[in-house]
């Protein structure tokens, strides 16, 4: 069992950054950032699919986790490709893009982030053994799937929002956006802690080691290239507003009515 789930992590890995460094080598030629989210989003849908041919087991557990990281991929993936191609470009790359170097470092951490991310998903799909579904299965399905409404509807209406002419230079604060500051992160934390949460019932021994997955996504999120980032960005655009700094002074910034 060991042997096979070596074998299926480690083609998981060859596949995760060999799709890396080649896009790289592409965008780093052509000096473009446009399909950096694309090949992310892309990697995931790809490996859970294959791992699941690897894995040559199609037990119901292995295919609706599967089912949902293609799904987030799916649509998270066209969303942030079809953003890119309005707005033109990707702030974050602004200093790396011209860099291969540097630019390499971010396909890099994509690549890490990609598999450190679906290793729950991974371990249970490269397990032969099946066990009947439990309370574990439907709680994690049912975070998962109120994670995935939440950052769909959170993406939508700062779409709308930003399309309005009458917006120009104002700041979202109704809907989903008036309870938590950052309601997309909060709906993509719970989604993969909820695939966690249903791989536990098959995870054994150092195998929960794959709880990393939504431990590292909530620390990159939080403090490296998810709040951190949106959060200097909003101060320039809307740090003389007093109604901005009462907004953000009232509204919890991850979790409702705690943080």
């Amino acid at each position: 069992m060991l042997e096979i789930m070596g074998s299926s992590l480690g083609k998981a890995v060859a596949v995760d950054f060999g799709i890396q460094w080649a896009c790289w080598a592409v965008a780093a030629a052509l000096k473009t950032e446009k399909f950096y989210d694309l090949a992310g989003s892309g990697t995931f849908m790809y490996l859970a699919l294959q791992s699941l041919k690897w894995g040559e087991h199609y037990h119901l557990r292995q295919k609706v986790n599967t089912g949902m990281v293609a799904s987030w991929a799916f649509r998270l993936g066209l969303f942030l490709f079809t953003r890119i191609l309005k707005e033109g470009q990707d702030r974050r790359f602004n200093k790396v893009r011209d860099r291969p170097g540097t630019f390499f470092v971010y396909w890099t951490i994509q690549g890490v982030w990609v598999f450190l991310t679906m290793l729950p998903t991974l371990i249970v799909n490269s397990k032969r053994e099946d066990r009947p579904l439990n309370a574990r299965d439907y709680i994690g399905w049912s975070l998962w799937t109120a994670g995935f409404l939440m950052e769909s509807i959170a993406d939508y209406q700062k779409s709308a929002f930003r399309a309005n002419p009458e917006n120009q230079g104002k700041f979202i604060s109704h809907s989903l956006w008036s309870v938590v500051q950052y309601p997309n992160y909060l709906g993509e934390i719970m989604m993969w802690s909820g695939i966690y949460t249903s791989s536990t019932s098959v995870l054994r021994g150092w195998e929960h080691v794959s709880v990393i997955s939504p431990l590292f996504l909530t620390f990159l999120l939080t403090k490296v290239s998810g709040i951190p980032l949106q959060e200097r960005s909003a101060l320039k655009r809307y740090g003389g507003d007093p109604a901005f700094h009462e907004h953000i002074k009232k509204t919890p910034k991850l979790i409702p009515f705690i943080w």
